[in-house]
């Protein structure tokens, strides 16, 4: 019996080894197929001919330049999150959920008027026109893009050195065109009816910008003085900023600004936590708005520009930090902000054709300026709450000139090295041997701008205000605040409010 029992036991563990074999043999099977079929179904490599290296290259250039055009498109857009923050921390809190929400849907209504006409209008080619383009509207014309230069056969020859997409283009165009609307936001907060902001960030869009674009970056007639302005000092910066002044200028100050002795009476932001956040996001976002303005993924071009405009920002914030702290006596947290963001904007215009030193200068300038500019527009009652007007106009009237003023020229190093393409950019600055010429093109252009600007600004204003009824709220409105009044809700809805 026990004989049986251990014969018995030796059979079921044959067995048992025998059946596990069966999925291990399947599997052998199986690779051995793969590797037969695959050894007989390889097909030959072409070989690589010269030509065809050459197409490879050029296919990979073309992505690359497309992949950093985008991501930097992406960072400018991301600037709208700052100005959102800046504007709502700088403002009284009962109009937190008005300015948050200008600032949300004016990219929306800038990218419906970029695309309808304010692209055809910037770079759109109807035989040369000096000043303003006709065709290309709602983005529809010929294009062989990313053809560059002379092999560019299109409608948009005014971005033909570019060689990326179409659509990455005007993408990146875009996001420029919104922030020059979102400057005009903070400098008629806290007072304004919603629907004559709407409609006066779509005609300006539409029309003003893409007008006075098209004479520096579509080919236009400044261009051809010889005005240079690398990321848009005065293209998006001053534009934004001369239609935030007259914005300011016709609503009027805020209930309460300016006393009946003459005196300004602060009235001080609810929250600079916001503000301080808010220009971080802004500094990241300029190294989209500046280096990403090459339109191309040149490395050391690149690094070289976000060096710079680095420096500008730093040397901005030190020197509106010093000034402030002599000047007012304490070193105030909304002068700094608006040192960096001053910094920022002076470098704009130069920050491709400067040295480092020189963007020091330009920076540190720019945030000293920045200071005594706040204090002027006091004194001539022009009530701006967040000081658009100071940095973007003021400080992108200066970054323009300085291109004038700092330029290395159009074969010098500008440092470790590396020389600009021959024939490319400004002529040398009067510091840097140039002369006059260049700091004269400069003038003409920001005088061109600013006249242009103003006229249309005070247009625009006044037939917004025939149709909406007057472009500012009522005086009970304005008490209650704007979030109540225009949108019906509060953004610390549940907090105890203190008197404002």
């Amino acid at each position: 019996m026990l004989v049986y029992k251990s014969n018995q036991k030796r059979r079921l563990k044959s067995s048992v080894n025998w059946t596990a074999c069966i999925p291990l043999a399947a599997i052998i099977g199986v690779f051995w197929v793969y590797a037969a079929t695959a050894q007989t179904a390889a097909p030959t490599p072409e070989p690589l001919t010269p030509d065809k290296v050459q197409a490879n290259v050029a296919a990979l250039k073309v992505g690359l330049d497309t992949l950093w055009v985008v991501v930097a498109a992406f960072l400018v857009f991301f600037m709208n999150a700052g100005f959102a923050l800046v504007e709502s921390g700088f403002c009284r809190r009962k109009n937190a959920v008005n300015i948050l929400t200008k600032n949300l849907i004016v990219f929306a209504i800038a990218t419906i008027a970029y695309w309808a006409v304010g692209f055809g209008f910037m770079y759109g080619d109807n035989g040369g026109n000096a000043f303003i383009g006709l065709k290309g509207f709602f983005l529809n014309g010929a294009d062989n893009s990313p053809a560059t230069l002379a092999d560019y056969k299109g409608d948009f020859p005014g971005l033909s050195w570019t060689g990326v997409p179409l659509e990455a283009k005007f993408f990146f165009q875009l996001v420029f065109a919104a922030t020059c609307a979102t400057i005009v936001s903070g400098a008629v907060a806290e007072r304004i009816k919603f629907l004559a902001f709407l409609l006066f960030s779509f005609v300006l869009v539409a029309i003003s910008y893409p007008i006075t674009g098209h004479w520096i970056w579509g080919g236009g007639w400044l261009s051809k003085v010889g005005f240079y302005d690398f990321a848009g000092s005065t293209v998006v910066h001053s534009a934004g900023g001369w239609a935030a002044l007259i914005g300011a200028a016709i609503l009027g100050a805020r209930t309460g600004r300016y006393g009946e002795d003459g005196k300004n009476r602060a009235i001080p932001g609810h929250s600079m936590s916001l503000a301080t956040l808010g220009c971080l996001i802004l500094w990241l976002g300029w190294f989209g708005f500046n280096p990403g303005s090459t339109m191309a993924a040149d490395g050391r071009l690149i690094s070289h520009i976000a060096l710079t405009t680095n420096m500008g920002a730093s040397a901005g914030g030190i020197a509106a930090t010093i000034v402030a702290w002599l000047y007012l006596g304490k070193p105030d947290l909304s002068m700094i902000v608006n040192g960096i963001l001053a910094g920022l904007v002076s470098v704009t215009a130069p920050c491709a054709w400067i040295t480092l030193p020189s963007a020091i200068i330009i920076g540190a300038i720019g945030g000293t300026i920045v200071v005594f500019a706040v204090g002027f527009f006091d004194k001539l009652k022009i009530d701006d709450p967040v000081g658009a007007t100071s940095v973007h106009l003021v400080c992108g009237v200066w970054g323009s000139l300085a291109v004038g003023l700092f330029a290395v020229g159009q074969t010098a190093d500008i440092g470790g090295g590396y020389i600009l393409q021959a024939g490319a950019g400004p002529k040398a600055g009067l510091f840097f041997g140039g002369g006059f010429d260049q700091l004269v093109a400069q003038l003409i252009g920001v005088a061109s701008v600013g006249g242009f600007t103003v006229a249309f600004s005070f247009i625009a204003w006044y037939v917004i205000s025939l149709i909406t009824g007057g472009i500012r709220v009522e005086p009970e409105e304005e008490f209650k605040g704007l979030d109540i009044s225009e949108h019906g809700m509060e953004a610390y809805s549940g907090f105890s409010k203190e008197s404002e």
